[in-house]
């Protein structure tokens, strides 16, 4: 059993989390073996996330005065965050594709941006493109009218080109 000092200093170190990371998945985790809860710590470091296992009661405490406050409040069962102050996309779809081969890990609630979220929307949230997609599409967006005046100026010389050329086979030019 933790002492007093010891639960207060979690509920610090849990509000400073909660205070300052912007996306938090709530989920639950009965029945995941030791083999199991390796593999999640595993996914959410490689989304750029932080997973901790919290106990209710505390994690109600630290969520006091935070944005977290409406996601944390009356938790029940076994509880653990899934935080990141990165990516919320990368993170929902690690933690989806994860649930889709561990049926014991579920979700209860999320928190995007400081907003309460519900399953289905991080559900929808895992179902857009990664960040990488979308700076892809972006940039591709970006380049494709510069793409087509260089082709476009290109054009317009070689078409010139060529018609000298015919020209000049067909001794077109005399003086």
């Amino acid at each position: 059993m933790k002492k007093k000092s010891e639960k207060q200093e979690a509920v610090e170190a849990l509000k400073k989390l909660l205070a300052g990371t912007p996306h938090v998945f709530v989920s639950g985790f009965e029945k995941l073996t030791v083999q199991q809860d390796f593999e999640l710590r595993k996914t959410v470091r490689r989304a750029g996330g932080e997973y901790r296992v919290v106990k209710n009661s505390l994690a109600e405490r630290a969520a006091a005065g935070t944005p977290a406050e409406a996601v944390l409040r009356n938790v029940r069962g076994m509880t653990s965050l899934a935080s990141t102050s990165s990516d919320p996309v990368a993170l929902a779809k690690a933690l989806t594709n994860y649930a889709k081969n561990n049926p014991s890990f579920t979700f209860k609630a999320g928190m995007v941006e400081g907003r309460a979220i519900d399953m289905k929307m991080i559900q929808e949230l895992a179902a857009l493109p990664s960040r990488e997609e979308v700076l892809g599409k972006l940039l591709f967006l970006i380049q494709a009218p510069a793409q087509r005046l260089v082709a476009a100026v290109q054009g317009v010389g070689r078409n010139l080109t060529v018609v000298l050329d015919q020209a000049g086979k067909e001794n077109k030019f005399r003086a």
